[in-house]
């Protein structure tokens, strides 16, 4: 009994303790409000990083004084005070918004942006039914948007941008009768508008662009008569534009940017007056432009780019007074520009290219004082440019190029303006590049490239500190080359090709530090190569090709590691290449084809671990191929090797060039068999190992197979297999006599036709050059018997007597033309002849058009040789031609 009397007794003070501690818990909050209380609570689902939050004190009686919070005393000064407005905006807090923020009913004013809140949106907020502005923007709430907030009859402003919600904008929106501004851009949504957003008839602001919104745009948000400013852009929006949307009378700002909507631009947008952003761009809009996009008379930014407009423009443009931006570029519109541009006198950016436009430039452009930037490029537009355009004082940026333009450029260019992108390239413009063009020193990229200009480079570009790109390609203009350039501390780019440049390249290149691309090919430059381009250590690109170039190539020119493209070919650099070119890292493409260059290919090429390009042919590199070579597993466009003096094998580990799309051995003195792993050359589309001493089995693969024949015939005796003679018969025909029948006419004449063809066929790889017509001239000769002069005689020539000929046989080819030296009794010789005879009539068409190409006519005699006579098809000096016999 004791016991249980020591027991009850424990049970009691265990009890009294926990009374007293309930007790001093109360007493020490006793003092605080219950808004105060709900406020801690909050508090205590957040991160206060900065500690911006230390004087909410749970020991204060009203939480009145603490940062962010503002409150209310009523009409009874003898009442609690209420809180009524949250402002924690940009105060990096972090932690998530608890369901006790709906605790505070009495809130009018909600700010948590700016901060990096997370988790979902509690749907409690929904009961602070007094709310009128609620701002959540620019934290990390993910989820749905809380329907509930749909009770919020009173909330003006909800901003719930840049944030990570999804789900859809809900449908309880539309309760929102109260709601000014809407603005949730940059978030998750997807899903369509909702149709209820027409209740909102005092909605003046709505952007919800930057998420995955579909569907099409309600034709009920012409019932929202207050909107000012619409914006959607980049979203998936589909359909039509409403014509609805010429009901909002008071819109300023339409934003339907990058979405897919389609359709026509809808008239009844000319019913909004106030307008003064219209952004539709980036959609698949179609037809013409409305006349009544004229009335917008308070339009200044007019954006229309990148859809599928058609038509002309409407001369109703004019009426857009206020105008300061248009941009109806990478559409379909056609006809002349309208000369009324001219009358919107504030114009500073007019954008029209890549359109079909056609007729000249108005000349009242040069009226357009304002004019800042001008590109009317990718279009068909013909004549002069307007003379005036030299005095438009504010122009920055000129873009007129792939045009049809012609005449001098206006020599007063730059005079009176600050220059800083002029590009006029591929057009038919002819005279001097206009001296003023850096007059006030900011221009930055001049591109007059694919024109007739000529005459010297101005001293005034020579000397324009702020230039950064120099594009003078195909004109005609002369004098040596530019050193006063490499003064230019902002240049990166010169571009001389396709000019007529002579002289040395001069060792003040070494002075161009900035330089990442130089390109002066197809000049007239001469001597050797200065080894002061090594000091280019910027140099990227670097091409030099067809010009005068003689003597070694500096190795200098390898101390330029950033170098991704190197083009030396087409000129006179002898000696042997140096093993310096494999410290080339990021070297893509290199071209040293058509030079004199001779020795070994260095085996340090197979360090080239980035090319893709590789062009050696037409040098005198003698011995073996690198295995090395089989290293360049990023080799993709092709591997040209051809027209050298090299020997031995095939190296196997070429094989393992699985990305090699043409591979051309062609015309060297190689041997031995096509090596078997060249049947995993899976990417191959064109090859070449004609003229050579190869032998054995070609590899049986499709690719193989389906060559043609020419890429494998000339002097390669033994080499057999598909496209060749099949390798059996090769060893069967070894225990057959020889024919006896060599020297027959019919032999004679084939082993004339087929060494012709070798003449040509093999040397157009060079040049592509072949006098086609010359050739079938040949033909006939070879095939009639006869001499050019002999149908002379008869008052016309070989072509003409052939053609008369067959005319009056009734339109047919017989073996009455042919030589009757010709084995005229086998019908195989006949046909095959007859056969050559079309090949001969089609080479000598009148129209050069109906002519075939030579690699054409090389193709049609192999198959009928194959067809008629299985003969073979080789030169009888196994030697390759010298492709300077082209």
């Amino acid at each position: 009994m004791s016991r249980n009397i020591k027991e009850g007794r424990g049970f009691a003070e265990g009890h009294y303790v926990i009374l007293l501690l309930l007790t001093l818990l109360l007493c020490s909050t006793e003092g605080l409000n219950l808004e105060g209380q709900t406020l801690l609570e909050i508090k205590n689902g957040l991160h206060d990083k900065i500690n911006g939050l230390v004087n909410w004190n749970s020991s204060d009686e009203t939480p009145c004084g603490w940062v962010g919070v503002t409150c209310s005393y009523g009409y009874n000064s003898g009442s609690d005070p209420v809180v009524i407005s949250l402002n924690l905006s940009s105060m990096n807090l972090s932690g998530t918004l608890n369901a006790s923020i709906g605790g505070l009913t009495n809130l009018t004013y909600l700010n948590l942006a700016y901060n990096s809140l997370i988790g979902n949106i509690p749907k409690e907020i929904g009961e602070c039914l007094s709310l009128e502005y609620l701002y959540l923007n620019n934290n990390q709430f993910e989820g749905p948007i809380p329907v509930e907030l749909g009770k919020l009859s009173l909330l003006r402003n909800l901003n719930i941008c840049n944030n990570k919600l999804s789900g859809v904008i809900p449908d309880e929106f539309g309760k929102l009768s109260s709601l000014v501004e809407l603005i949730a851009y940059s978030n998750f949504l997807v899903g369509p508008l909702p149709n209820s957003v027409g209740n909102l008839k005092n909605l003046a602001t709505f952007r919800a662009g930057a998420n995955n919104i579909t569907g099409s745009l309600p034709k009920e948000i012409g019932r929202c008569k207050s909107l000012v400013r619409l914006g959607l852009a980049q979203n998936q929006i589909v359909g039509e534009i409403p014509s609805e949307i010429g009901m909002l009378e008071r819109l300023k700002e339409l934003v339907l940017w990058e979405n897919q909507l389609s359709g026509v631009v809808p008239k009844e947008l000319g019913n909004c007056g106030r307008l003064e952003i219209l952004a539709l761009y980036g959609n698949n809009l179609i037809g013409p432009l409305p006349r009544e996009i004229g009335n917008l008379k308070s339009l200044k930014w007019l954006y229309l780019y990148r859809n599928k407009l058609n038509g002309s423009i409407p001369r109703e443009i004019g009426n857009l007074s206020k105008a300061l931006h248009i941009d109806f570029s990478e559409n379909s519109l056609a006809g002349n520009i309208p000369s009324e541009f001219s009358k919107i006198r504030g114009l500073s950016l007019l954008f029209l290219f890549e359109n079909h436009l056609t007729g000249v430039i108005p000349n009242e452009f040069g009226n357009l004082k304002n004019l800042t930037k001008l590109d009317l490029s990718i279009n068909n537009i013909t004549g002069p440019i307007p003379h005036g355009f030299q005095y438009l004082t504010h122009m920055s940026q000129l873009q007129l190029f792939d045009n049809s333009l012609s005449g001098t450029i206006p020599q007063g260019l730059g005079l009176h303006s600050r220059l800083w992108v002029v590009d006029f390239s591929d057009n038919n413009l002819t005279g001097n590049i206009p001296p003023h063009l850096c007059r006030n020193s900011h221009l930055m990229m001049l591109n007059v490239a694919n024109n007739q200009l000529y005459g010297n480079i101005p001293t005034g570009i020579l000397n324009c500190e702020s230039l950064a790109q120099l594009l003078l390609i195909g004109n005609r203009l002369t004098g040596g080359f530019p050193s006063e350039l490499c003064k230019l501390e902002n240049l990166t780019a010169i571009d001389l090709n396709d000019n007529m440049f002579s002289g040395p390249l001069s060792s003040e290149i070494a002075n161009c530090h900035n330089l990442q691309r130089l390109h002066i090919a197809n000049n007239y430059f001469t001597m050797e190569l200065p080894k002061e381009i090594g000091n280019l250590s910027q140099l990227v690109t670097f091409n030099v090709s067809s010009n005068l170039f003689k003597g070694r190539i500096p190795p200098e020119i390898f101390w330029c590691q950033r170098l991704q493209r190197l083009d030396l070919s087409q000129n006179r650099f002898t000696s042997s290449l140096p093993n310096e070119i494999g410290t080339l890292q990021h070297l893509e493409i290199l071209k040293l084809s058509d030079n004199k260059l001779s020795g070994n290919i260095p085996a340090a090429v197979g360090n080239l671990s980035h090319l893709n390009w590789l062009r050696m042919d037409g040098n005198l590199f003698s011995g073996e191929i690198p295995p090395e070579l089989g290293s360049l597993s990023s080799l993709q466009i092709e591997m040209d090797l051809s027209y050298n003096n090299l020997s031995g094998r095939i190296p196997s580990r070429l094989g393992n060039l699985n990305m090699l799309e043409n591979l051309f051995l062609n015309n060297n003195y190689l041997e031995g068999e096509i090596p078997s792993t060249f049947s995993a050359l899976s990417s191959l589309m064109g090859c070449n190992f004609s003229y050579n001493n190869l032998s054995g089995p070609i590899p049986s693969t499709k690719i193989f197979e389906s060559m043609a024949i020419s890429s494998f015939v000339g002097g390669n005796i033994g080499l057999c297999g598909t496209p060749l003679i099949d390798c059996n018969s090769i060893s069967s025909s070894r225990s057959i006599p020889p024919r006896k029948d060599v020297d027959s006419p019919r032999a004679k004449i084939v082993m004339i036709i087929a060494a012709t063809v070798g003449e040509y066929a093999y040397t157009m790889k060079v040049t592509e050059k072949c006098d086609i017509y010359s050739y079938g001239v040949v033909l006939l000769e070879l095939l009639t018997g006869k001499t050019p002069v002999q149908p002379m005689e008869q008052g016309g020539d070989l072509v003409t007597w052939t053609r008369n000929h067959i005319r009056n046989n009734n339109n047919t080819l017989s073996s009455e033309m042919l030589d009757n030296r010709l084995d005229l009794e086998d019908q195989v010789t006949i046909n095959h002849m007859l056969t050559v005879l079309k090949l001969a009539l089609m080479c000598t068409s009148m129209a050069p058009t109906k002519r075939p190409s030579m690699r054409e006519v090389v193709l049609m005699l192999i198959e009928s040789n194959e067809r008629e006579g299985n003969l073979t098809l080789t030169q009888t000096n196994h030697d390759p031609p010298s492709k300077d016999s082209t």
